[in-house]
């Protein structure tokens, strides 16, 4: 199986026992069996019909901004989707974009574009295929308000392209996610706007999250979803565990959304925080506290 991965995406883009922490921006984590970067969608579709092929575990990431591999590591391929699946194009008011382009980026190349709606992005650590997965948003904006399409390939190697309406996008959920289909790409369809009136909101934006999260340590960003009703932050706090800690994985004293990993901490260590805070708060409050950072292993 691995001489045809080989064959596929170069000797040099498939690692074996590669250590995640340098892949994840929790920067702790076990080692993936096999570590995979295709070249290109095509090579990437190629490599998935392999692995499904041989019935070998795997999962596609992008630049590990929602994800943390427990300290035993993954027993199976991580699929790389980033730089070098990153393409993005403009024509008009419409921007094709493939699934490993940065969020940031997209939304720096909409604001020169004079192409508003898009600027709520600018500041999630993520690349345009997990954001699709999710459904991912900031600031009163999110992916559903913007996709026209997207282009993924599904459990059975098919290419298929959904318009918005078929992607049952809701609050980090989507068919997509739902039916463990991988992105491509997708079609963004923007506004006309004014680059410096754009530039301005994103600037804002930027602030406001600066002021308000831990951008200085690393973490998988909001460590929950928000409960119904709830904001998953104030319910942490107000269960008292703001600043709790368990060696180097701390829930945030700037926000306690946000666990963060404050010197060499371990997956184990972050995973006890976030079973502590699930605990304490369901024993305060009686709200179920879900993780939106994804753990696997």
């Amino acid at each position: 199986m691995i001489d045809a991965l080989k064959q596929i995406v170069g000797e040099n883009s498939i690692l074996e026992n590669e250590n995640m922490a340098s892949h994840t921006t929790f920067k702790c984590g076990g080692n993936a069996s096999l570590y995979i970067v295709p070249n290109s969608t095509d090579e990437l579709v190629k490599v998935l019909e392999v692995l499904r092929n041989e019935n070998y575990p795997y999962m596609v990431i992008g630049n590990g901004s929602n994800l943390l591999v427990k300290d035993e590591g993954y027993d199976g391929a991580i699929v790389e989707v980033d730089k070098k699946i990153s393409e993005i194009d403009v024509r008009g008011e419409e921007i094709i974009v493939e699934a490993g382009a940065k969020l940031s980026k997209v939304a720096t190349i909409a604001m020169e574009n004079d192409l508003a709606g898009f600027e709520f992005a600018h500041g999630i650590p993520g690349n345009m295929g997990g954001a699709v997965v999710m459904n991912a948003g900031a600031y009163g904006g999110e992916m559903k308000d913007v996709l026209k399409w997207v282009k993924v390939v599904d459990q059975n190697g098919e290419i298929k392209t959904l318009e918005n309406e078929e992607l049952e996008l809701g609050y980090r959920t989507s068919r997509v996610m739902k039916e463990k289909m991988i992105v491509l790409e997708a079609c963004i369809k923007l506004d006309l706007g004014v680059m410096g009136d754009i530039a301005e909101v994103m600037a804002l934006l930027m602030s406001k999250r600066k002021a308000s999260q831990p951008l200085e340590y690393p973490s998988a960003g909001s460590t929950f979803k928000r409960p119904e009703g709830y904001f998953a932050g104030k319910l942490v706090q107000d269960a008292g565990m703001k600043g709790y800690r368990v060696g180097d994985a701390m829930v945030s004293d700037k926000h306690s959304g946000f666990v963060i990993n404050c010197g060499n901490a371990t997956a184990t260590e972050v995973i006890q925080v976030i079973k502590d805070v699930q605990a304490k708060v369901k024993e305060d409050f009686g709200v179920d506290l879900e993780p939106e950072v994804r753990i696997i292993g």
